[in-house]
Order: structure tokens, then sequence, then C-alpha cells
């Protein structure tokens, strides 16, 4: 087909205004030139790895140790690699441990970790064979100790007095009048508490108290949920991830409070048997999974570090395969 001169300069003219017009579009018109990526937020306010068996168990022998300091300071950075933003410190407040308490809450904040302090007064289950103490003895002695060491803690930092409380009581869950004199204990020693964590000027909380899930499900009803501030701690070990989440799940809608796990962890030989690392791997992984997406759960507590049948490190310090699931979730 052949265009008259005419023609041509009429298709020539449409052309150049649509050009225009697309210019004028661009322009004026807002297209965004980079898009935003959306991060995640991290699972859980709190992601702690435990250290028992070397900051307690080992607490006495590491006075006189001279290899003691560096084992610590090897396994708080370890910890800290991982991504947590705690660290779960269980050594006695007695006097004769602290040194060794100095020692690892130093190693934390080098490391840039808040501490958990999970620790209790030796006689309160006869560690280190100290003699027994009582409720009242419990909470004076407590609150001396936050008065005397404002040095020790710092603003976000946890304080739990009496982890597993109920087993110095040796409490019936199923006995109304324990439970109840076992509530009042709790709810005043808190009560103390945090007083005495105001007159030193530290936002530090108070109200971690862990116990087991039965002892929870007995204790923590809604009133007693409130009154120690909305927040469960349970230390839990059961067979399947599945059950696991489901506990929490439960726990959280029974009391109505936000739940912490300030133990778990894979394998238990009693609950899974033995486990290949690998199958420990994968049962982890399978729990913070299901854990990940109950908006009730603010906090995890790995238990624990080395030393144990759920332990994350070998004896020799090197890591076995859970920990890059650790590292996964809390580096997330």
């Amino acid at each position: 087909m052949k265009f008259s001169k005419d023609e041509i300069l009429f298709l020539f003219a449409i052309f150049l205004f649509g050009i225009t017009l697309m210019l004028l579009i661009f322009k004026f018109i807002n297209i965004p030139q980079k898009i935003t990526e959306i991060v995640p937020s991290k699972p859980w306010q709190i992601e702690s790895i435990d250290t028992m068996k070397y900051s307690r168990d080992q607490a006495r022998t590491g006075l006189n140790n001279p290899t003691y300091t560096n084992e610590v300071n090897k396994q708080v950075a370890a910890i800290a690699a991982t991504g947590a933003n705690y660290i779960a410190i269980d050594t006695p407040y007695d006097d004769e441990f602290a040194p060794i308490l100095k020692l690892w809450v130093h190693a934390a904040r080098v490391n840039g970790l808040h501490v958990w302090f999970r620790g209790n007064w030796a006689g309160w289950e006869g560690w280190f064979n100290y003699p027994s103490i009582n409720e009242a003895t419990h909470i004076s002695k407590t609150q001396q100790f936050i008065l005397e060491n404002k040095n020790l803690f710092q603003n976000g930092d946890i304080f739990t007095a009496c982890p597993e409380c109920e087993n110095g009581l040796k409490l019936n869950p199923g006995d109304p009048q324990q439970v109840a004199s076992f509530r009042q204990f709790l709810i005043s020693e808190n009560s103390v508490e945090k007083k005495a964590f105001a007159s030193i000027d530290k936002n530090v909380a108070v109200n971690y108290i862990s116990m087991n899930a039965d002892v929870a499900r007995a204790v923590m009803d809604k009133q007693t949920t409130q009154e120690l501030g909305g927040i469960v701690v349970i230390d839990h070990y059961v067979q399947t991830p599945e059950q696991l989440a489901n506990d929490v799940a439960d726990i959280a809608q029974q009391t109505g409070g936000k739940v912490v796990l300030g133990e778990f962890g894979a394998p238990i030989p009693d609950l899974q048997g033995t486990m290949t690392e690998k199958q420990q791997k994968d049962w982890i992984e399978d729990a913070l999974q299901l854990l990940s997406v109950d908006k009730n759960l603010i906090g995890v507590n790995y238990w624990v570090n080395e030393g144990g049948s759920t332990a994350l490190w070998r004896l020799d310090g090197t890591p076995k395969p859970a920990v890059s699931v650790i590292t996964s979730f809390y580096k997330n």
C-alpha cells in the first residue's frame, strides 16, 4: 500500500502526539522507584539459651579451676553468635558463688547479651549441701541481694528469684490449700522484688516465674496471672513438637496470659528416647516452626547449651546441627 505525502504527515503527527502523551503520564503519575522490603519481626521478644550445666552445676568447682574463665567466655560467645538476645545464667545467689555469677554476667555484657538470672538460693532445694531456708528467709535474702548488687543488673534483664519454686516446697498441685499458700508467696516475693529494683533505678522484669506445666495449670488462674503481670513461664519437656505447641496454646487460653517457655529441649531420653544429631535438629526445627506462629508465646529459653542430653554443642565445644536451626530462628 502506498501512502500520500499528506497521509504520512498525518501518521507522523499521531506518533508524536502519542510519545508526548506518554511522557506526560510518566511525569505526573508517581511511580515508585524502589519497593521497600518487608522485614519480618522476630518470632519472640526473648530468645535465650540456658547454661545450667556449667553456670550452676559447676559453680563450686569453677571457683578454683583456672580454665573455667576461658570456658565461660567461649560458651557465651557461641551463644551470642546464634542471635540470642538473652542468656540464662543459673548460678546460685549465695555469697560463695558471687565470683562465678559476676564472671558469667561480665561475659554476657561483653557479648551484648541481656541476662535472664535463673539462679536461686542454694538452701531452697539443698544445692551444694546448703541448709534449708523457708519462704520468709527467701524473700528477705532476695531483697537484700538486689539492693546490694546494683551493678550486676542492666535495664532489660530478667530476674527469677526462684525457678521451679515448687520443688523446694514439694508442692502438691492437687492440694487447694497448698496452692493458695504458694500463690500468695509468689505474689508477695514479686512485690518485694519490684520495689527493690525500683529503689536501685533498674528496669528489670521479675514476673518470669518459671514452673512446671502441671503446676502452672493449678496455680496460675486468671486472677493470679494478672497479679503477676500477665506472664506465665513454663519449663516443659514433652514427646512431640505438636504436643509442645498445643500445651502452650492451652495454657495461654486457660490463664489469659502470655506464655514463655522457660525451658524446653530434646532429647529427653525418658520422653523421646535416644536421638541422632539429625533427629535432634529436626525435632527442634519442627517445634520452633510450630511455636513461631503462636502470638501468645513471647519468649523461649532453650535448655541447655552444653553438658546435657539436650545440648546444642558437643563437649569439645563444636556445634551440633541443631545450632544452625536455633540460629535461623534467633537471627530472623
